[in-house]
């Protein structure tokens, strides 16, 4: 119907309360709410009744890797956006390791071109910054569905690897918009991979890549930022000591996110999932989960991610240490997040404000994160009494498992709405997965920033 939406009945998780009422999208954007309802259907509009159903803006994750181009058989960005909208995931950010690496504008138009055929939410991408593209990554500044500069300090392969001090400062002192950087220092990094060369139990990937290998990259990162007045945006944080040292020390160009899987996960659940689990940075200890909520709770962590970065189950199959690094997350996410509120970790708009309002104020993404009059209507209506167990076969991704399998989530969207127009949609007693509604191509865009 042209994004022409009128949603009655709904729990309203407005940016300042809760409220029961109605709220109407007209030509994607929303047009009225009414805090106690009242509102009437008009002419060539669709009516979800949400009786008993909590409306949310449509969560934003920005950090993904959606594996195309080059990297297909692992996901395509028509499975991830797919899987995005599942999870109730109405916009996402891509990250540019890909084959090739997106490293130029032409790199990045393609992607673009590409997300506006396949995807079915809103899309952005990331620029790889190199040793010696600084033109590259001025030519992209302003640019729609271009959100950022991706550096990888760290854990990085080929060209897309910077952790010399000269070429740091180069891309801090030359370039705009915001940098989000990967914080592992390099030199410490390969000195211990070495020293753990021996070790084939997973307990020692967090021991290897340790806490203070994020810190002193961390550290250089918010010192590079300050000295060269730049927008810095500090991805996967996962230490206590890192979130700790940043309550005290980020002022205010400084931003940072945490994984659902750093929320939830501790040492226990690497030693029970294995490889399922393996990831960079890694899954650390209960201790730092604990540090982790802390800070999220009091605003020194901006947005939470998922850093979706799915590897095959055959992949995975090779074991210790030889397993490729990352899980896929996008559509559990949120799930997750309104599990761990159910369960009093936190409330339901701490997770609309670390979810959807987070993300858009950090990325600067206009019209979005919020229900409020004028923005995109981009929503997720959750029931939030419904509990269910996830499996691998109720997933959206192209490599078909999730590191939750067996859990009990609540929280699953019923409906995923971009710009008014429904996308993707559960009955209350059907599968678990759901059904697609959107077309490739059919739903979304490329992002403004600013």
């Amino acid at each position: 119907m042209d994004g022409h939406l009128l949603i009655q009945n709904a729990t309203l998780v407005l940016p300042d309360r809760v409220v029961e009422g109605d709220l109407r999208v007209s030509g994607g954007t929303i047009s009225t709410i009414a805090p106690g309802g009242g509102l009437s259907p008009v002419s060539q509009e669709d009516v979800i009744d949400a009786t008993g159903l909590h409306l949310l803006p449509g969560a934003i994750d920005p950090h993904v890797h959606f594996r195309e181009p080059g990297h297909t058989d692992k996901e395509d960005l028509e499975s991830g956006s797919r899987a995005a909208a599942a999870g109730g995931v109405t916009s996402f950010l891509d990250m540019p390791n890909n084959s090739p690496n997106a490293t130029n504008r032409a790199t990045l138009e393609r992607k673009i071109a590409l997300a506006g055929k396949k995807s079915v939410t809103h899309h952005g991408f990331f620029i790889g910054a190199t040793k010696d593209n600084i033109g590259d990554l001025q030519s992209v500044e302003g640019m729609d569905g271009v959100c950022g500069i991706k550096i990888f300090m760290g854990s990085s392969t080929g060209d897309l690897l910077v952790h010399e001090q000269e070429h740091l400062e180069d891309i801090f002192a030359n370039t705009g918009g915001i940098i989000a950087t990967h914080a592992e220092d390099e030199e410490r990094l390969q000195r211990r991979t070495a020293e753990f060369r021996h070790r084939t139990d997973i307990a020692s990937h967090a021991e290897c890549r340790d806490v203070e290998c994020a810190f002193l990259a961390t550290k250089r990162a918010v010192s590079l930022a300050k000295d060269h007045d730049h927008r810095l945006h500090i991805v996967h944080l996962t230490s206590g000591v890192e979130a700790d040292w940043l309550h005290r020390n980020k002022g205010d160009l400084v931003t940072t996110e945490v994984c659902t899987q750093h929320l939830t996960f501790d040492q226990d659940d690497v030693e029970r999932l294995g490889v399922r689990a393996l990831m960079n940075p890694p899954i650390r200890y209960t201790e730092d989960r604990d540090s982790l909520w802390r800070r999220l709770k009091d605003g020194t962590i901006d947005c939470i991610v998922t850093d979706h970065a799915p590897h095959t189950l055959e992949a995975k199959s090779v074991g210790f240490p030889n397993s490729p690094a990352g899980m896929p997350g996008v559509e559990t996410s949120l799930p997750m997040m309104l599990t761990h509120a159910k369960n009093g970790k936190c409330s339901v708009s701490d997770v609309v404000r670390w979810m959807c309002e987070g993300p858009a104020r950090v990325y600067g993404i206009q019209k979005k994160g919020s229900l409020i009059e004028g923005n995109d209507g981009d929503l997720t209506i959750v029931d939030l009494e419904s509990e269910r167990t996830i499996t691998d076969s109720d997933t959206w991704t192209r490599v078909g498992w999730t590191p939750y399998d067996g859990m009990e989530l609540t929280g699953w969207p019923r409906y995923t709405i971009v710009d008014g127009e429904v996308v993707h949609k559960r009955d209350v007693d059907g599968s678990l997965r759901g059904t697609p509604v959107a077309l490739p191509g059919s739903a979304g865009r490329a992002l403004r920033f600013g």
